[in-house]
């Protein structure tokens, strides 16, 4: 299989047809295929939750950090709350815009990998790759990796296309708008969540740097250039801002979106904790990054300007700053991972169309390369197969989260409030059920996360409670993610307040639904209804 010399941008642009047309149709397809199981459970990912009550309350005149606090700015919900304008206000309505942005994402892979003149199949590779492992690590929910994507996989697609123009014959600089777009997209994803500023440094540099080393590229507009991009990067998390000044909420704005954050960055977990972390996420990646690494031991020097060799080369850079923006948080969590995908599934369709080279003859490289393809994207799917059939909920087995939901809209009523202490925030959404708390997720109010605000969580536990809300739900298999203090309270208020509505097994133990008693009841719950000790 020869490798494409780097195309003209005129090539690129006369080169696009029913071909291109028809490997992004493949793509779509499968992130619709691969990410189908979404939308069978009510929850696989607590995060995803949190934005579906700030979206739902949006909707309802509410502003995310202000009627629902979090400690991420406000892109998230801001998505979330677009597809449930057009979707409508349910869990499916998110799985579905998680089905866009990986089909959308693995779009943009193709156009990165075409921009420096790779084939077609590379390109189409990368994003069938990217929407089969987009199921792991408990991507399945719609995290801000999944939500960012789109944005920095366009925004890096750009860069590269500036790498490729800076190493014809007759290099080319980049125009201010390529400049302005990347701005725009790095910005958008800022919005999102501030992971992205190592790889929006590296699409700067892939912009300008190769353009400048080639001498079209004066310095005199390279500093413009990099005044125009730093500007736009800040717009739409200053626009944002401005519209939360206007109404008197700019603290609120300041403290969820850019302090919370900070203050979160400060701690971190063990060293030997991490790793194992990492390590797993490895493990569980384990085809693509084998595919990817054969991709990095055949790259060699004096092929660099070489389609597939430049190919390898950036994306190795964009994984290793992707690597770095998994690390600064400093919790390592599953879902962060997902971090490496964009670049890794271009690395690993590099590795692959390697391998088939070297284990087809001449005439069924093709088949060979499709064939590689399909086991990496077929182990990543049968991983998520496994759990679906074997411990998912929905399929084969009974979903708790959306029978606790049914139970909390029952006990609440219409209209009626509720307190969930250490469950899922999503069931809020699920049931209808009003917020008691501007900190509907648990880990912000009752959890080990309550520093993170510059409001007094403890305080506003005892508002709440005080306020007697219609349902309290407790997770007993969840207590341990409860400070103690804040546990105590808790039972005590369902102690003298409130009857047990009704059960709901996990599969970690029991879910309580707790209903306000009466006050012309009998002032203490049934012997059977009294919590037990956490």
């Amino acid at each position: 299989m020869p490798e494409a010399p780097i195309l003209r941008a005129t090539d690129r642009v006369s080169s696009f047809g029913l071909r291109d047309v028809a490997a992004i149709l493949i793509i779509c397809v499968a992130a619709l295929l691969f990410r189908s199981t979404s939308f069978i459970p009510a929850v696989v990912d607590t995060d995803e939750g949190l934005y579906m009550v700030q979206a739902r309350e949006w909707l309802r005149g509410g502003w995310p950090l202000v009627a629902a606090w979090d400690m991420h700015p406000v892109g998230a919900p801001a998505l979330f709350a677009v597809a449930f304008l057009v979707f409508g206000v349910s869990v499916e309505a998110a799985r579905l815009l998680g089905v866009i942005c990986v089909a959308i994402t693995g779009s943009a892979l193709f156009a990165a990998a075409r921009a420096v003149g790779a084939p077609r199949s590379i390109g189409a590779a990368a994003g069938v790759l990217y929407a089969a492992q987009s199921v792991l690590l408990t991507g399945l929910s719609v995290n801000t990796e999944l939500l960012i994507a789109p944005f920095v996989a366009s925004a890096m697609a750009l860069g590269m296309r500036g790498v490729a123009r800076a190493l014809r014959p007759v290099p080319e600089a980049p125009g201010t708008g390529v400049i302005v777009a990347a701005g725009l997209l790095v910005g958008c994803a800022l919005l999102v969540k501030q992971v992205v500023v190592p790889t929006g440094c590296l699409v700067f540099a892939l912009l300008t740097l190769p353009a400048l080393m080639r001498g079209v590229l004066p310095w005199r507009r390279l500093f413009a250039y990099a005044g125009l991009y730093a500007v736009l990067c800040a717009g739409p998390f200053l626009l944002m801002g401005l519209v939360y000044w206007v109404q008197g909420w700019l603290p609120q704005y300041l403290d969820g979106s850019l302090l919370a954050p900070f203050r979160y960055s400060m701690e971190r977990i063990a060293g030997w904790e991490a790793l194992r972390r990492i390590i797993a996420a490895a493990l569980l990646l384990g085809f693509g990054i084998a595919a990817a690494l054969v991709a990095l031991l055949t790259w060699r020097p004096r092929r660099a300007a070489q389609p597939m060799a430049l190919l390898t080369a950036l994306a190795a850079m964009w994984f290793a700053v992707a690597s770095a923006a998994i690390a600064g948080p400093g919790f390592y969590f599953a879902h962060y991972f997902l971090l490496w995908l964009p670049s890794l599934s271009l690395l690993a369709a590099v590795g692959a169309w390697r391998v088939a080279g070297f284990i087809a003859r001449p005439g069924l490289n093709r088949a060979a390369f499709a064939g590689v393809i399909g086991i990496i994207a077929a182990d990543a799917w049968m991983h998520e197969l496994q759990w679906r059939f074997e411990r998912g909920p929905g399929l084969m087995l009974r979903d708790p989260a959306r029978e606790v939901a049914a139970a909390v809209a029952a006990a609440a009523g219409p209209g009626g409030d509720a307190f969930i202490a250490n469950y899922h925030p999503s069931v809020y959404v699920i049931s209808g059920a009003r917020l008691s708390t501007r900190f509907p997720f648990p880990a912000h109010l009752t959890g080990e996360f309550e520093d993170l605000s510059d409001t007094s969580t403890e305080a506003e536990l005892d508002r709440v409670l005080a306020a007697r809300p219609k349902v309290i739900v407790v997770d007993r298999g969840w207590m341990q993610t409860m400070r103690p203090a804040a546990a105590a309270q808790v039972l005590a208020a369902i102690r003298d307040h409130y009857a047990l509505f009704t059960t709901v097994q996990e599969q970690r133990g029991p879910v309580e639904i707790w209903r306000l008693r009466d006050p012309a009841a009998v002032p203490t719950a049934p012997e059977t209804a009294r919590p037990s000790a956490p």
